[in-house]
C-alpha cells in the first residue's frame, strides 16, 4: 500500500512538473541536440531502417535511448531519414526479436493526432519563444485523437499560453500534450485506447508535445513520416 501511494505521488509530481514548465514557471531542460557524429570507439551494430519505422521504435528494439541515437547519426532532419537506410546504434544490441505471427511486438508505434500541415517544428524560435513541440494546421475540423493507449491525467479549459488542454500519460514515463483546442471529449481519468477521438480543432492552428518526465523530446522522432 505504502509503495502504491508513493508511485502515485511521484506520477503526479511527475505532471506537476510538466505543467510548470509548460506554462513557464520551472526552467526548461531540452532533449539534446545531435552533436557530432558516430565516435570511431563507440562500439555498436548498424540498423536498416524498415518501412514504417520511427526512431522511437528502433530505440525500443535496442534498448538504447533516441537521443543516443539522433547524436551518433548526427540527425538533424528526422523527414531524410529513409527505408533501407542504415543507422548506427551506439552498444546496439538487440533486446526484441523481430516481429513475426509468433512473435508480435508488445509495444505501439505513435500515431498522428491530427492530420494536417506542419507550421512550426520542434525547437524553432518565434518571438524569443522556443517552440516545445510541433503546430499544425489541420487539413479540416476533425477529431483529435490519443497518439497511443494511456490515461488522461490532466485537462484544463483555459491554460495560460495553451487554452483548452489535455494531457495523456503512456508508457515508459512518456506523456503526450494536446492544446489550442476548441472542445474536450474527455476527462481525467479516462483511460484511451490509440486512436480514441479526444476532442475538436476547429481553431484554425493545433499544436503537440511530447514529454519524457517534464522534458520536451521532438515529437518527430516518434511519429510515422
Amino acid at each position: 500500500m505504502i509503495r502504491m501511494r508513493l508511485s502515485a505521488i511521484g506520477y503526479q509530481l511527475s505532471v506537476i512538473s510538466c505543467l510548470l514548465t509548460m506554462i513557464g514557471c520551472a526552467t526548461v531542460e531540452y532533449a539534446p541536440l545531435p552533436q557530432s557524429s558516430r565516435p570511431l570507439s563507440v562500439p555498436g551494430l548498424y540498423h536498416r531502417v524498415e518501412k514504417g519505422q520511427t526512431l522511437w521504435r528502433v530505440s525500443k528494439l535496442y534498448g538504447v535511448s533516441v537521443d543516443e541515437i539522433v547524436s551518433s547519426n548526427n540527425i538533424t532532419d528526422v523527414t531524410q531519414i529513409r527505408s533501407g537506410q542504415a543507422i548506427f546504434i551506439p552498444r546496439g544490441e538487440r533486446k526484441v526479436a523481430p516481429q513475426s505471427a509468433d512473435n508480435p511486438v508488445s509495444f505501439e508505434d505513435f500515431i498522428w493526432p491530427v492530420k494536417g500541415k506542419i507550421t512550426s517544428n520542434f525547437g524553432e524560435k518565434s518571438q524569443n519563444i522556443i517552440s516545445k513541440g510541433i503546430t499544425l494546421r489541420p487539413y479540416s475540423n476533425s477529431n483529435v485523437v490519443a497518439c497511443a493507449s494511456g490515461q488522461v491525467v490532466f485537462v484544463n479549459e483555459n491554460l495560460r499560453g495553451y487554452g483548452k488542454t489535455i494531457i495523456i500519460a503512456h508508457r515508459d514515463g512518456i506523456m503526450t500534450v494536446y492544446t489550442s483546442l476548441s472542445r474536450i471529449m474527455v476527462k481525467p481519468g479516462d483511460y484511451l485506447r490509440q486512436g480514441t477521438a479526444i476532442a475538436k480543432c476547429e481553431n484554425g492552428l493545433f499544436h503537440f508535445e511530447l514529454r519524457k518526465g517534464h522534458i520536451p523530446q521532438n515529437p518527430r522522432y516518434y511519429l510515422p513520416g
